[in-house]
């Protein structure tokens, strides 16, 4: 055997589950496909400018820490983790401002300042996402759930009407708030797994909870930072990590995993195989058609993605000096924005555009004098309905526009550097199904439940690792879904964890 457990994909999901198993005497060998480890949290330095690429704000910090402390080690030696704050600043196209500040006393000043009723609001609204987050992060979040009959006990049944499933996170949010800026503000989350606020179940008000009761992190130096880090761990206990390798193909053998063929026909042979790509595309390209008898292609097309995005990365040679580290340019009409993204699988002609600004916390980000700007605008999953290829330097002309009417004027003149990714991009470079960032959405009140298992139901020895399984996406769950899988090795094959 060339390994006792193969790890296809180095994202941090794949990262986490070499750690954790390499370090419980397990012989780990990780391929990654692309020229460095990380997957979509990566990075791009070009002309002075250094820019992260995927997640951009780093919440839950004691998962990193938890995981390094599980073999022996400090995150905090290798990891500068800083808080940020404001945590976001958020502009709406009639001028109105709001930042989401760290410390509670400022945090209620801006909310009274924006609607004074609603500072009790936000307060109900805290307690309603505990009540949430209390009954779901030990038998889901924290533990390796392989479907719902895992998550199904007394005590789920029992404290299941607290998670409020049948009203969307829009309806939970009007509960509490009355400010329609607010609301928008409370809404927004729905996108961190790339779903919408007007489908979503109300269960993802935990979403928020997390934010605003633990914070928002940065990693000085850059979000890649964390790739680094546990790649170096990684390598340190033992794990072969190989870049520039492409799986083609798990291999199955009367049913089980057995290793995996590599482009150019190397095959590599292995007592187990975790999937670290998207899970449906993983399901659908790597895995033969006869040993899915569940997960046919049939079922996987059967799912709604979660949304995209569409990324210009631009160093620019001013300053704008009412960028914080993060900011939300809020487009007019949000249900409109979701119907464009999820109903007509089209880029919204009027966006919400995030911009990141990590020079605001790292100056050596940009030249003197020049910032780095991270756009990211929400975009459908790849369809026919929209070429990228064709239509892709017209939307990104629009973005620039957009910017410079909603508070960065004059931007299309100041840009030295520009890089534009598209779903497109993601699906080719990241192999996400559909170009979708998050697997598949979230817009529907069961639908933790369906995502495909970490353990597979149809091939022995097979599991899944990432943001299309469980828990879900970003970067502590996937971190968590690593830590799934391990303890579910462990339980199933007497592998120490």
């Amino acid at each position: 055997m060339d390994a006792d457990t193969i790890i296809v994909g180095g994202g941090l999901g794949g990262l986490a589950a070499a750690i954790r198993l390499q370090a419980a005497g397990q012989r780990v060998r990780l391929l990654e496909k692309n020229e460095r480890v990380g997957g979509k949290l990566n990075l791009v330095q070009a002309a002075g400018y250094t820019f992260d690429t995927g997640p951009s704000l780093f919440t839950m910090p004691w998962v990193v820490r938890e995981l390094f402390a599980t073999v022996g080690r400090s995150a905090d030696d290798v990891l500068d983790i800083v808080p940020v704050d404001p945590v976001c600043r958020y502009t709406w196209p009639d001028g109105t401002r709001w930042d989401h500040r760290t410390a509670l006393p400022e945090l209620i000043d801006e909310i009274t300042r924006l609607s004074p009723d609603d500072a009790a609001g936000f307060f109900r609204f805290m307690a309603f996402a505990a009540r949430i987050y209390a009954v779901t992060a030990e038998p889901f979040l924290l533990s390796p759930l392989r479907g719902w009959r895992d998550f199904v006990t007394p005590a789920f049944v029992r404290d299941a009407p607290a998670l409020d499933p049948f009203h969307t996170l829009d309806q939970a949010v009007r509960r509490y708030f009355k400010s329609p800026y607010l609301r928008q503000v409370f809404n927004r989350y729905a996108t961190y797994n790339g779903s919408s606020p007007y489908r979503a179940p109300a269960t993802f008000a935990i979403i928020p909870y997390i934010e605003f009761a633990e914070g928002g992190w940065y990693l000085k130096g850059g979000m890649y930072s964390l790739a680094r880090a546990l790649a170096g761990l990684a390598a340190e206990l033992g794990v072969q990590i190989e870049t520039g390798a492409e799986v083609t193909q798990v291999c199955v053998e009367h049913g089980v995993a057995r290793g995996v063929r590599v482009a150019g026909g190397r095959e590599l042979r292995a007592e187990r195989v975790i999937v670290n790509v998207d899970a449906l595309h993983g399901l659908r390209h790597l895995v033969a058609p006869e040993h899915r008898r569940r997960w046919t292609d049939r079922r996987i097309h059967r799912f709604e993605p979660s949304c995209s995005g569409f990324v210009l990365l631009l160093g620019i040679d001013r300053e704008y000096p009412e960028l914080a580290h993060h900011n939300i340019f809020f487009s007019p009409d949000y249900p409109a924005e979701f119907k464009a993204l999820f109903d007509l699988q089209v880029p919204v002609p009027d966006p919400t555009i995030y911009v990141a600004a990590t020079v605001r916390s790292d100056a050596d980000h940009a030249p003197a004098g020049g910032m780095n700007l991270f756009v990211l605008v929400n975009a459908p999953a790849t369809s026919d309905r929209f070429g990228w290829e064709r239509e892709a330097q017209g939307y990104r002309d629009l973005v620039v526009r957009m910017l410079e009417h909603r508070g960065l004027p004059g931007l299309s003149q100041h840009i030295r550097f520009e890089h534009r990714i598209t779903p497109a991009d993601f699906a080719a470079r990241y192999h996400g199904w559909r170009g979708a960032l998050y697997g598949p959405s979230s817009n529907q009140p069961l639908a933790a439940f369906l995502r495909p298992p970490i353990v597979s139901p149809d091939v022995r020895q097979l599991y899944f690792v990432g943001g299309a399984t469980h828990p879900g996406g970003g970067i502590p769950l996937v971190l968590l879904s690593g830590k799934a899988v391990a303890v579910a090795i462990e339980r199933e094959q007497g592998v120490a964890s």
